[in-house]
């Protein structure tokens, strides 16, 4: 998950002006709330042309919670972060319907991400050791359900109306547009047997009072409890859960690309070596140095054009761009060590 800033595309034409769509469409759920009838208004504008156009040019086109493509699998689901029509951690809530037009409530996400499925998973704990201890890897792994769908965990009393305050809630789940999500995030690179998954980053916020937890299942709360006792971030062991960030097909996927960096790693390694090994000595000159002086300036090219494309593959636009970076930063260890 990387972090964006929302107000660097400009609001969807469907959701701008006192007359818009979107307002038309809010005051029709504050007449139904305030009179129930029968025949109850359909959230619509969330789904126009104008909303995905703008989604997709703030991410790229990526899952605003895994970054994988989604438009070479299936079309975007237009993700509420405060579900619209009902909690699933609380059956008599009507869902957060006033946010449900609403631009800054709105993502972009991927199927896996966002609907509830079956998916494999590796035993992993919050602190990673039974992974380890299970000799890393996926067949000692369990079936389980993730997908956020209608999911809002919080700490704090839950907003149960249009005039309820949001900021008496603390959200178990990772925005990116409101988030850092590399202060509760990180990604575990494991070079020995190739895989990269997610694990919760130390955090300060699990310093905060203990609040009543608005919706947790016996899952998330023993996760919950783990963290607390270990420092970690509350929102990271949740998100990196209920979003399914080490569902069995998107590791496989971040693998490919890992291997792809293992490959251009040892590439840029090797022309470097060679390149010092044809470098002409000036205290001893040989009848070869011409030819050499050139082969070594092409090397040195080179290994620079496979240093951009680690670069180019960190960039936001490419997926998994939030692993690429920290692929990068350990490979720039190893080279000081």
């Amino acid at each position: 998950m990387r972090a964006v800033i929302r107000n660097t595309v400009r609001k969807p034409d469907a959701m701008t002006g006192a007359d818009s769509p979107a307002s038309r469409e809010l005051n029709k759920f504050r007449q139904h709330f305030h009179a129930p009838g029968d025949n109850a208004p359909t959230f619509t504008v969330y789904k126009s042309d104008s909303v995905k156009k703008q989604l997709d040019e703030l991410f790229h086109g990526k899952c605003a919670y895994c970054e994988s493509f989604y438009a070479s699998t299936a079309p975007v689901d237009v993700e509420h972060y405060r579900p619209k029509g009902a909690v699933h951690e609380d059956g008599s809530h009507p869902g957060y319907w006033w946010l449900g037009m609403d631009w800054e409530n709105l993502l972009p996400s991927c199927i896996d991400c966002n609907r509830k499925r079956k998916q494999s998973m590796p035993r992993l704990s919050a602190k990673l050791l039974t992974l380890q201890e299970e000799q890393r890897g996926f067949s000692h792994g369990v079936v389980m359900s993730s997908g956020k769908k209608d999911s809002f965990p919080v700490l704090g009393t839950r907003a149960m109306t249009e005039t309820s305050s949001i900021l008496d809630e603390y959200p178990l789940l990772l925005d990116p547009c409101r988030d850092s999500p590399n202060e509760h995030l990180r990604f575990h690179i494991d070079r020995s047997n190739l895989i990269s998954l997610v694990v919760p980053q130390p955090h300060a916020g699990t310093d905060l009072p203990v609040m009543a937890i608005n919706g947790a299942d016996e899952t998330i709360q023993a996760m919950i409890d783990e963290a607390l006792e270990l420092g970690l971030s509350l929102r990271g062991v949740v998100s990196i859960h209920v979003y399914g960030l080490n569902r069995l097909g998107l590791v496989q996927e971040r693998t490919r690309l890992l291997r792809q960096l293992e490959f251009l790693e040892a590439l840029a390694l090797d022309i470097g070596v060679m390149a010092q090994e044809l470098k002409p000595d000036p205290a001893e000159p040989k009848v070869t140095d011409v030819r050499d002086e050139g082969i070594f300036r092409r090397l040195n090219l080179l290994q620079e054009q496979v240093l951009r494309e680690m670069k180019r593959m960190a960039r936001p636009q490419e997926p998994y761009s939030t692993m690429v970076q920290a692929w990068i930063e350990g490979f720039k260890t190893r080279l000081r060590s």
